[in-house]
């Protein structure tokens, strides 16, 4: 199930360029984040059913739009769906590298399965604690199967690579979105990525935290980050040695 298909221009810089992301939002997500930010879609299930064959026209027809990559979003429980239509869209053309944006939630062993496949990982890098991850998120086990997803998707892609007009083209991106009174774990999730990752990642520390779904029935995240929160966020990264996407 999809609920859109378009060329985004709210994504990174080096997604977007000039002529946008082709994202497709996939419908529903193997989370269940009380603040999530797209509750219809991946909670409440808008969207319509296609067949593999229609999921690779979309394909191409973003491509003839002029999108710069194919942005599979929340691709995680749609894996096996995908992969079918892809042999179809190459058929017809398909060149544009692929990008798997997910939860950070995977199986390792569907991640490694994917090798060869995806040009770009783009993982969200949500709670680097266990109590945070099962309040939040419903996932205890979270902050463990990040940083093996994490460290496989480096062995596959290695760092964001771009080509002469700043398009990505390779690698791995990781987002990391600021949360109030420190429930995201910034500090950790920085120092896991500059030692176990690389301190080259790419990494997209996002600012626009707001307190939507079921978030107003937890006090400690009723509320925008301040600027402070999200200027030490800055620099915990830079004081792990990362330089690069924030």
């Amino acid at each position: 199930m999809i609920s859109s298909a378009f060329s985004h221009f709210g994504e990174e810089p080096p997604l977007v360029g000039s002529h946008g992301s082709g994202t497709i939002f996939l419908t529903h997500c193997n989370l269940r984040c009380v603040f999530c930010q797209n509750y219809d879609i991946s909670h409440l299930g808008e969207g319509k059913s296609i067949t593999p064959s229609e999921l690779a026209q979309y394909m191409i027809g973003l491509q003839q739009r002029g999108c710069h990559n194919i942005n599979f979003v929340t691709p995680t429980h749609y894996v096996p769906q995908i992969v079918a239509a892809l042999p179809e869209a190459i058929e017809m053309g398909l060149a544009v590298p692929l990008v798997y944006n997910c939860g950070g939630y995977e199986s390792l062993e569907v991640i490694e399965l994917l090798d060869g496949i995806f040009d770009i990982y783009m993982p969200d890098t949500k709670f680097s604690r266990e109590e945070d991850a099962a309040r939040y998120g419903n996932a205890l086990d979270y902050p463990q199967v990040l940083q093996e997803i994490l460290r496989e998707m480096h062995r596959q892609v290695g760092d964001l690579m771009l080509d002469e007009q700043g398009i990505a083209y390779h690698g791995l991106l990781i987002r990391h979105l600021v949360m109030p009174q420190g429930v995201a774990g910034t500090r950790e999730t920085m120092a896991f990525i500059a030692r176990d990752v690389s301190r080259d990642s790419y990494v997209n520390i996002m600012d626009q935290y707001r307190p939507l779904y079921r978030a107003g029935e937890y006090p400690e995240i009723d509320r925008p980050i301040s600027s402070r929160e999200y200027r030490e966020a800055i620099d915990a990264a830079r004081a792990e040695g990362l330089h690069r996407g924030f």
